[in-house]
Order: structure tokens, then C-alpha cells, then sequence
């Protein structure tokens, strides 16, 4: 797996101030993708153990309230596989901090595929913003979502009442 950038400062997406990882390799090729560079499933740096220590010692501030993931696609499987063991760590190590991922699946495609990987990954994370960014929906007045069709779905209430329950920051800013 390959990774775009760390952001060990980023309040862009999600709540506070978070680390954010920006992986590399994207099928979704979304019109107006602000990261489009990231489709390249070679670019940027190789993903390492030395990265995972990295992400982890970047956390390490009370101020950072969390990890975010985004792409490039982090649910492709190649990012998958790589991923799964820094989420785990992250768990392990801040269990009261919050993992966000952004993907372009929606949470039903996530669900129906057949990785042990996936599930696993919805387990760990607390918050997924599903869906492609749809140019024609961008409004800038939503909050930590691009375009008004993804959502902002909290995974542990999803997972627990097997529904899909929407996040509080899935409404407008006013």
C-alpha cells in the first residue's frame, strides 16, 4: 500500500483537531475529486511500519481527538489490508479518540463485500462518510462531507441496531 500525506494537524475532516492519512489508489475516479492525484495506486510513499509509529506518535497530543481516513479509496482492498493493522494499534493505544473513514462505497457495498478485512474495519471505525462526491450536490454548508448525498453514518449505533443511524454532523451548517 501507498499513502498520499499525513496531516498531523487537520480540522477539515472531522470534529477537532484530528491526524489524517490520505491513501493512494481510487476506482471511483469521482468528477471533481479534490485529491485526484491519489487514484494512482503507485503514488506517494510506501506504507510501513515506520508510518504506523508515525501516525501513532502524531496522536499523541491531547489536542488531536482523532484519526480521519481518506483517499484515494481506503476501502480498496490493497488499502484495506494495510490499514486494518494501524486501526488496530490506534484502538489499542486511544481507545478514547475517534476513527473516521471516508469512502466512496456506501456502507451497503461495504457491507456485502466478501473481505474479512471490511468487517473488521467497520467494527473499528466510529464514523463513516459514505458515498462518490457528486459535483452537480457539492454544497459547502455541509458539514465534514463534500456533496449532499454522502452521509455521515455513526458505525457504532449502525452496527448495533443494524440500521443505518446518520451522525449528528450529518445536517447543515446554518
Amino acid at each position: 500500500m501507498k499513502y498520499a500525506k499525513i496531516k498531523k494537524t487537520d480540522v477539515a475532516n472531522g470534529p477537532g483537531v484530528r491526524v489524517s492519512i490520505f491513501v493512494s489508489g481510487c476506482h471511483h475516479h469521482c468528477e471533481g475529486c479534490f485529491n485526484s492525484e491519489a487514484w494512482d495506486f503507485n503514488y506517494g510513499n510506501d506504507f510501513t511500519e515506520d508510518t504506523i509509529q508515525e501516525i501513532i506518535e502524531a496522536m499523541n497530543h491531547d489536542y488531536i481527538t482523532g484519526l480521519s481516513l481518506l483517499g484515494g479509496e481506503p476501502f480498496e482492498l490493497i488499502n484495506q489490508k494495510g490499514l486494518l493493522p494501524l486501526l488496530k494499534k490506534v484502538k489499542e493505544v486511544y481507545p478514547e479518540k475517534t476513527i473516521w473513514a471516508y469512502s466512496g462505497y456506501l456502507y451497503d457495498e461495504l457491507k456485502e463485500m466478501d473481505y474479512p478485512e471490511t468487517k473488521e474495519i467497520l467494527s473499528l471505525i466510529d464514523v463513516l462518510v459514505d458515498g462518490k462526491f457528486v459535483e452537480s450536490l457539492k454544497d459547502p454548508n455541509l458539514y465534514f462531507r463534500g456533496s449532499s448525498n454522502q452521509r455521515v453514518i455513526d458505525m457504532k449505533k449502525t452496527l448495533k441496531s443494524k440500521k443505518i443511524v446518520l451522525h449528528e454532523k450529518n445536517a447543515r451548517r446554518n
